[in-house]
């Protein structure tokens, strides 16, 4: 029989490895977005401080990044199989983009878990 006091280390320990997940999600944090030319659609991925770098937190920035600097270098996200066979957005390559004129920055929302690039 499990005693009370058991049973609260038990939970105590299970709150903690919750609480380390989340700040672990929360540093790891990507955030998506469509990248929409003449030709085709890409899906790349910035972490929270790449987005920062850019001098903000949203489409814009990127779009705005872009055309001042003429070029970016980002990771391209694409749907994989995970290890466990659940589907999930992950970083495939890094890829350079160039500054067009009919280039469209929109953020992009997934089901899918998405892993963070290296």
């Amino acid at each position: 029989m499990i005693s009370r006091c058991d049973l609260i280390k038990g939970a105590a320990v299970a709150l903690f490895t919750l609480s380390i997940q989340g700040a672990w999600a929360q540093e790891t944090k990507m955030n998506l977005f469509k990248i929409v030319t003449v030709k085709d659609e890409i899906v790349i991925g910035l972490s929270t401080e790449e987005l920062q770098g850019l001098g903000g937190n949203d489409a814009s920035a990127v779009a705005h990044a872009l055309a001042q600097k003429g070029d970016l270098t980002v990771w391209q996200y694409n749907v994989h199989r995970g290890p466990n066979g659940e589907l999930q957005q992950a970083p495939t390559a890094k890829i350079g983009l160039l500054a067009n004129a009919s280039l469209r920055v929109e953020p992009y929302t997934t089901p899918y878990r998405i892993v963070p690039h290296p």
